[in-house]
C-alpha cells in the first residue's frame, strides 16, 4: 500500500482529548479539556426546547442563518466601533476550531510562513501544517508572558503571510495590553501581514486587565480575521457555534472553504443561541464575577498546598510547575496524576515550542464543589507522585 500523506507524521492527535479519554477511564476529575460542568443560561435552554418542536431542523444558509448572522453583526459592530454587514462580513462555522482552519486555509498558500506565539493552543500548529504553512514561533516570557519586541520584528522580517493571535491566551491566560497590540499592528502594517485572532475568551477577563479587539485598532480591520465562538461565553461547548468576521474580500474566500469543510453549523442551535447574543451587559459582568471567584478559589487553594503556578489575566487556565517531582516526561506525569490522584491535566509540552517538561495545564471552569474536591486530591501529589 502507498504511504499516507506526509503531513500525518508532522503532528499528533490532540493531547487534550487524549487526556480526557484517560480521565474518563479512571473516573477522574477532568481539568484537562476546558469545558464547564454547569448548565448554559436558562433562556438559551428554554429557547432550545421550543426550537426542538418549532424548527428549523434542515440546512440553514451555508454561511449561517440570516437572523443569527444579523445578531452577530450587531454585537461585533458595537465591539469594533464600525458597521459590520451580516451578509458580507460574517461566516458562521462549526466552532472556532473550524473558523481558525478556514481562516488559515483562505489566507495562506503552501510554503508561506505564519507567526505563532509560544505557548499556543495546540490546534494552531496543526492548522499551519494542514495548510502547508511554515510556523515561525515567537516566545512569550513568564511570569507575565510578554514578548520581546526585537524577536517579534525579527519574525516579521521573514515575510510571514499572517500572525495568529490568541487573546486572551490559551494556555497561559495572557491578556495583551493595548500598547502591545498597537506594536503588533504597526508591524503588521509595516510588513503587510494579516492577523488571524482567536478571541473565544473575550468575556473572561480579570480586572484590571481589559480586552481590546484587534480589529478595532485604527486601520486594522482591513487585515484582521476575527475568529470567535459562543462556547465559552455561554457554556455551550457542545453546540459548536463559531464565527469569522473579516473584510468582504476575505469572507468571500472563507465562505468557499467553509462550504466544503462542513457545509454549515447546526440550524436549530443557531436559532436558540440568538437569545444569548441579545443578553444585556449585566450577563457579561456576572460571568466575569463568577470566573473571578473561581480563579480566586483555585489559585488560593494551590497556594495553600504550596504548588507553584501562574495566575491568569484572562481565560480559565493555570500552569503548574512540577519540576520538583523529577519526571523527564510531563506527559507521563499527567497520565500518572490522573491514575494516582484522580485529577486530569494536560502536559505543558503540547503548548510550547520550547523544550518544556516541567509544566502542566489545569482549568477551573468547574463547580466550586468539584474544584474543592480537585484541590483535596492534588494535596496527595507529594505522596503519590514523587520519583
Amino acid at each position: 500500500m502507498k504511504e499516507l500523506s506526509k503531513k500525518m507524521s508532522l503532528f499528533t492527535e490532540s493531547v487534550i482529548r487524549h487526556m480526557t479519554r484517560i480521565s474518563d477511564e479512571c473516573n477522574a476529575i477532568n481539568l484537562s479539556q476546558g469545558f464547564p460542568d454547569f448548565d448554559p443560561p436558562k433562556p438559551l435552554m428554554d429557547r432550545l426546547a421550543q426550537v426542538a418542536y418549532e424548527g428549523p431542523h434542515q440546512y440553514s444558509v451555508t454561511w449561517g442563518a440570516p437572523n443569527f448572522r444579523q445578531a452577530l453583526a450587531e454585537v461585533r459592530s458595537r465591539q469594533f466601533g464600525r458597521q459590520i454587514d451580516p451578509d458580507t462580513n460574517v461566516v458562521v462555522t462549526c466552532g472556532s476550531t473550524e473558523a481558525m482552519m478556514a481562516a488559515v486555509m483562505t489566507i495562506v498558500n503552501p510554503g508561506e510562513k505564519v507567526i505563532v506565539f509560544s505557548p499556543f493552543y495546540e490546534n494552531y500548529s496543526a492548522d499551519a501544517i494542514l495548510s502547508g504553512a511554515e510556523p515561525i514561533y515567537v516566545p512569550l516570557y513568564p511570569p507575565e508572558f510578554n514578548f520581546n519586541p526585537d524577536e517579534l520584528e525579527a519574525a516579521f522580517k521573514q515575510n510571514p503571510k499572517a500572525l495568529i493571535l490568541c487573546n486572551p491566551s490559551n494556555p497561559c491566560g495572557k491578556v495583551f495590553t493595548y500598547s502591545e497590540l498597537k506594536f503588533i499592528a504597526s508591524l503588521a502594517e509595516k510588513y503587510d501581514t494579516y492577523v488571524i485572532t482567536d478571541e473565544v475568551y473575550e468575556h473572561i477577563i480579570y480586572k484590571p486587565n481589559v480586552h481590546t479587539y484587534f480589529a478595532s485598532l485604527p486601520g486594522m480591520f482591513k487585515r484582521t480575521v476575527t475568529c470567535g465562538s459562543l462556547s465559552k461565553t455561554y457554556s455551550i461547548t457542545g453546540w459548536r457555534l463559531g464565527h469569522v468576521v473579516a473584510p468582504a474580500a476575505i469572507i468571500e474566500g472563507i465562505q468557499k472553504v467553509h462550504d466544503f469543510l462542513t457545509v454549515g453549523a447546526p440550524s436549530p442551535l443557531q436559532e436558540a443561541a440568538i437569545v444569548g447574543l441579545k443578553f444585556p451587559q449585566q450577563y457579561y459582568d456576572e460571568l466575569q464575577s463568577i470566573y473571578t471567584q473561581k480563579r480566586t478559589l483555585f489559585c488560593d487553594g494551590l497556594d495553600r498546598l504550596g504548588i507553584a503556578h501562574t495566575k491568569p489575566q484572562g481565560a480559565y487556565y493555570v500552569l503548574l510547575n512540577i519540576a520538583e517531582y523529577g519526571y523527564e516526561s510531563d506527559t507521563e506525569f499527567c497520565e500518572m496524576l490522573t491514575r494516582k490522584a484522580g485529577v486530569a491535566a494536560v502536559p505543558g509540552s503540547s503548548f510550547f515550542r520550547e523544550p518544556v517538561n516541567y509544566l502542566i495545564r489545569l482549568h477551573f471552569a468547574k463547580s466550586d464543589a468539584l474544584l474543592n474536591e480537585a484541590l483535596t486530591r492534588l494535596e496527595k501529589m507529594p505522596a503519590v507522585m514523587k520519583r
